[in-house]
């Protein structure tokens, strides 16, 4: 079945954001920055590499600095909670 078409003048008018524009995220842990297009709200700017001015959002953490993907994750000892486990809830005979 081919797809419909539809008219202009029966699509929705003002259901999308009107502040949907390019913003500039900076990771504030490592100065680490991307551009993209959000609706969030800023009250700061930075100048990016392309000469132009764009809205500033900081992050505290993104994927240059989370420990799950920058391979820091603190390894659990599990075992020695399983064999203190066992010790503390074993079945005395």
């Amino acid at each position: 079945m081919p797809p419909q078409k539809v008219n202009k003048a029966e699509m929705k008018a003002d259901i999308h954001p009107k502040n949907y524009r390019m913003v500039v995220f900076k990771d504030m842990s490592n100065d680490y920055s991307f551009i993209t297009r959000s609706t969030v709200d800023t009250k700061e700017t930075v100048k990016w590499e392309d000469g132009n001015e764009y809205p500033l959002f900081k992050l505290e953490i993104s994927h240059k600095s989370h420990p799950f993907f920058t391979g820091t994750n603190m390894l659990i000892d599990t075992a020695g909670r399983i064999d203190k486990f066992n010790k503390r809830y074993a079945k005395k005979k």
